[in-house]
């Protein structure tokens, strides 16, 4: 029996799994039709929270990968989840498209400008944020506002090195506040399960790259996981850390053949 024939959802990461900036990872098109031709409930899911899941879907598509919106599961749509599920309420909003998108269709109001009082701050990756929307952020969670963020990425990767990620710009609003936020995304577990309820699976294997995000929240959870070497992790680095995936293979063949 394959390995992802013991599971009911594949819950898959992008970057690194799938591809790597604007090239498929080797065999992964096809290895996700084989994946379809045997029935398998898919969820694309990612921390970046800029992205709409159609602008998700079309890129994976322009590299040959079969995707709908509808598989595409962000730490924008997860926030929304978790916001319309408290019933709502109004936000400040320190992100872009993704986000902003996520938060109106579940009917939450996005208030601009200098609002006296909101029911939330969210903060996301923004990479046209000013001081001024730092600033009125932070005002407002010291008027109240609970502070919820779609991840805590620190920083994310660039073709010049490494750019400031959302947990950057978190950092400012809480070393300003001294405010805990609450966080949506990888390694917390609140987007891998709004990506199982999409899917509608009860049994997932999450596939990542990443150690301490994909792997490490996959566990917390108490879930199978399938750590890819064709991302930021290698041998080394996995016989560093602490963290034990439940399997290890090179790429997504893996999902395909009889576990070792």
């Amino acid at each position: 029996m394959a390995l992802a024939d013991a599971y009911d959802a594949l819950l898959l990461d992008l970057d690194g799994v799938l591809y790597r900036g604007d090239q498929a990872v080797r065999g992964a098109p096809e290895i996700l039709r084989a994946l379809r031709s045997r029935s398998h409930r898919l969820a694309f899911v990612t921390n970046n929270s800029t992205r709409t899941p159609e602008r998700v879907a079309d890129k994976l598509i322009s590299l040959g990968i079969e995707a709908s919106p509808g598989e595409v599961v962000t730490s924008a749509l997860a926030t929304a989840d978790l916001l319309s599920s408290r019933g709502g309420g109004t936000a400040y909003v320190v992100g872009e498209e993704g986000i902003r998108s996520a938060l109106a269709a579940t009917g939450i109001a996005i208030l601009d400008g200098e609002p006296a009082a909101v029911t939330y701050v969210v903060v996301g990756l923004d990479r046209q944020v000013t001081y001024e929307r730092l600033r009125v952020a932070s005002l407002l969670v010291q008027r109240g506002a609970r502070l919820v963020a779609t991840n805590a990425d620190p920083s994310f990767p660039a073709a010049e090195g490494w750019w400031p990620g959302a947990g950057a710009l978190l950092a400012v609003i809480t070393t300003t506040t001294g405010a805990e936020p609450e966080i949506v995304g990888k390694p917390h577990g609140a987007l891998y399960l709004s990506a199982l309820r999409r899917t509608g699976g009860e049994r997932p294997l999450v596939v990542g790259d990443r150690l301490d995000t994909d792997i490490a929240g996959a566990l917390a959870l108490g879930w199978d996981c399938l750590l890819v070497l064709s991302g930021v992790t290698d041998h080394e680095a996995l016989e560093r850390s602490s963290i034990r995936p439940t399997f290890v293979a090179d790429d997504l063949r893996a999902l395909l053949e009889e576990p070792a």
